[in-house]
């Protein structure tokens, strides 16, 4: 019997004994006929007129330096889809899922980044996992599986509020013993020391897949910046990786720079883009930056024991030299595996996350 999940256009008429719920401050535990029964929140006054039931509680209050627990599911089963929409500085906002009880998260990341908006300024980005609308509406579709147990948090470590509207759709099925489970790790350089190449994620161990990689590249110096490699190192790879890129736009999808008529042209699409472009405003927006996402959905690079994923910053110098950069990088990177997991580096602090 089909179990519900792995869905797509060829198998949407399959039917399955799969349930579908949902999480949101209308219902904060997803059960059943307990939906829209909430007689306080943030929408109690402009519903003073209407009563219960009439968009009550759309939204929560996360005090400054507290954590709210988005999700307390009990599986087995898979999140399919969610929506978030935080106020306040998305830098400051880090999301975290646990699977299966586990003491170390799977997925811990400001939430900007793992939507792609690591600038903390909103761009269209339109991709099959992940698409973010306007005017700060970040969703994801990432299939996210879980055995016994998911648990989802959502810190504000700012000194202001944050408010926060939120939908997670998920669904209560069978969970086959092949499925690995989701992981999303953020990390920050800035700048990159020289001739060092920037580390997207390392310290994978397990079998799994990785299947995407958010960029938020920081450009220090003036001229093209795009030049450096990729690199996966898996399996025992020591100083040489199994596969080598060819260059940083190449990495993403695009050829020549990006440049079309002297520009650089953003490019949205289903597996890879260039979303974001933020140019100089001539006063205190002085830096070059840019958001860059490539989805391994059709080709997940695969992996038995480890992995280890860097790339190179490179740009040019006088005589037709390659210069290697100093750059600000950050990154998110995505993958799937069985657990257990090895333990991620610690975030960096508050001071350190910061764009400036």
């Amino acid at each position: 019997m089909y179990n519900g999940l792995h869905l797509s256009l060829g198998n949407l008429s399959l039917l399955s004994n799969a349930k579908t719920r949902s999480l949101s401050a209308e219902n904060f535990m997803g059960e059943k006929g307990k939906g829209g029964m909430a007689t306080d929140g943030t929408g109690a006054k402009a519903a003073r007129d209407l009563g219960r039931g009439w968009k009550i509680s759309p939204s929560v209050v996360v005090k400054a330096g507290t954590t709210f627990e988005i999700a307390d599911i009990e599986g087995p089963g898979a999140i399919q889809q969610m929506w978030l929409t935080p106020s306040g500085t998305w830098r400051f906002c880090i999301l975290s899922i646990y699977w299966d009880n586990e003491k170390t998260p799977s997925v811990e990341c400001p939430v900007g980044d793992f939507f792609g908006m690591g600038w903390g300024k909103y761009a269209h980005l339109n991709s099959l996992p992940v698409c973010v609308n306007p005017g700060s509406a970040f969703n994801s579709y990432w299939e996210m599986p879980f055995r016994k147990h998911c648990r989802m948090t959502f810190e504000n470590i700012a000194d202001e509020d944050v408010t926060l509207y939120y939908q997670v759709n998920y669904t209560l099925t069978e969970v086959p013993d092949d499925v690995g489970y989701f992981h999303a790790q953020f990390r920050r350089t800035n700048p990159l020391p020289y001739k060092e190449d920037y580390t997207i994620v390392d310290g994978v161990k397990g079998k799994g897949h990785y299947v995407g990689t958010y960029l938020a590249w920081g450009v220090n110096n003036s001229g093209w910046w795009g030049e450096g490699e990729i690199k996966f190192f898996m399996d025992g790879d020591k100083k040489w990786p199994t596969i080598c890129g060819t260059g940083t736009e190449d990495y993403f999808c695009g050829s020549y720079g990006f440049d079309v008529g002297g520009q650089y042209r953003e490019f949205t699409t289903s597996y890879v883009g260039m979303h974001q472009v933020i140019r100089p405003d001539g006063v205190y927006q002085s830096q070059q930056r840019f958001g860059l996402y490539r989805w391994h959905v059709m080709d997940p690079v695969r992996f038995q024991k480890d992995l280890r994923v860097t790339i190179q910053a490179l740009g040019w110098q006088s005589y037709g030299r390659f210069l290697p950069l100093q750059d600000d990088l950050a990154s998110v990177a995505f993958w799937y595996q069985k657990e257990p997991h090895a333990a991620f580096p610690k975030l960096p602090n508050r001071d350190t996350l910061e764009v400036i």
